[in-house]
């Protein structure tokens, strides 16, 4: 049983802490939240001690690894602290909200890195992973969607310390991309706009975008996001190539179909949200980590598949703010030179 400490007892903190306590190879050691009462319902619902603090958590000697699911501007000290503690570390994203904090941090925990997995849970979405075995029957590929769309917008002082939606939301979509392309990305193009909800303006931000990720060899992918889709949560991938079309769609409650006089071939809502669309995905990531630990492999997505993603957002906040295509190798030289 590999024992595991939990540094954040909020929405994501608590699937963590479910699954943990479902998982037969794992054991919850310690929990940590500034929320004593947080901590009271994870340690009561799934086991586990209270810390009186992060480090008495991660120095536990029980505790072989750490899921860091704080606040964002918590987890480069949290992750550090982890890494020197010895232990194995699965971070949320985004690593930071600051890229040259990132950058930085790339280079300070250049050895110790291979001991960290980032959350990009929907690599491990079950749908989503056959979408990429079948890319290859497609042949050469042409062109990539991906559209994620939510129901409804979050509240308004979680967008004012959300970083942006390219960051906060976009941020799983580029990472999706990159499993998804033969080839890293190298320009990037973003057209956004504040249309939803005019507290999203307020708060200095945008909900609704479209961007364009560029190959060397001209493949685009197109990513659509929006912070309301009156009909549900709506996650879809479509591939275009020269041997047909993919497409990866919505799972629904059930595979029912309804005719009658107020609707043809109605089919089940979509499911409410990522806790419910991405259950299976947050266990099989657990599983993919804890089978890292194990074998002493180094877990993916990795440290670096966070940064490249997040490359990927602050090169599409450039290209928005500043109208203009970015290439992201050049702003990477950049941001890492200051």
């Amino acid at each position: 049983m590999i024992g595991l400490a939990l540094l954040g007892c909020g929405r994501i903190g608590r699937i963590h802490a479910a699954n943990i306590a479902a998982h037969p190879k794992a054991r919850l050691v310690r929990v940590f939240d500034p929320v004593e009462a947080a901590v009271a319902a994870v340690v009561a619902r799934c086991g586990g001690r209270p810390a009186a603090d992060a480090a008495e958590a991660i120095r536990d000697p029980e505790v072989a690894a750490v899921v860091i699911a704080t606040p964002t501007d918590t987890h480069l000290e949290l992750l550090a602290e982890t890494l020197e503690a010895g232990r194995w570390a699965f971070l949320e994203k985004p690593i930071d909200l600051d890229i040259r904090r990132v950058l930085a941090a790339r280079r300070r925990l250049a050895p110790a890195l291979g001991r960290v997995q980032l959350g990009f849970n929907r690599r491990f979405d079950p749908h989503f992973r056959a979408f990429r075995r079948e890319l290859r029957q497609l042949g050469r590929l042409y062109r990539l969607r991906i559209t994620s769309f939510d129901p409804e917008p979050p509240p308004v002082d979680y967008l004012r310390r959300s970083g942006g939606l390219f960051r906060d939301m976009t941020i799983h979509d580029f990472d999706m991309a990159r499993f998804l392309l033969p080839a890293e990305p190298r320009h990037v193009v973003a057209v956004a706009a504040a249309r939803v909800d005019g507290a999203t303006l307020m708060a200095g931000d945008v909900d609704v975008a479209t961007v364009v990720l560029e190959s060397e060899d001209g493949l685009s992918a197109v990513i659509e996001n929006c912070r309301r889709a009156a009909y549900g949560y709506d996650q879809r991938l479509e591939a275009l190539g020269e041997k047909g079309l993919l497409q990866a769609d919505n799972p629904r409650p059930t595979t029912l179909s309804r005719w009658h006089a107020d609707a043809t071939a109605a089919r089940d809502p979509l499911l409410p949200f990522f806790l419910e669309r991405y259950a299976a995905s947050y266990q099989a990531e657990l599983d993919a980590f804890l089978q890292a630990i194990i074998t002493d492999a180094a877990p993916s997505p990795g440290f670096e598949d966070g940064v490249r993603a997040q490359l990927l957002a602050e090169a599409a906040v450039v290209a928005h703010g500043e109208g203009r295509r970015v290439d992201v190798r050049t702003l990477e030289a950049t941001l890492d030179a200051g």
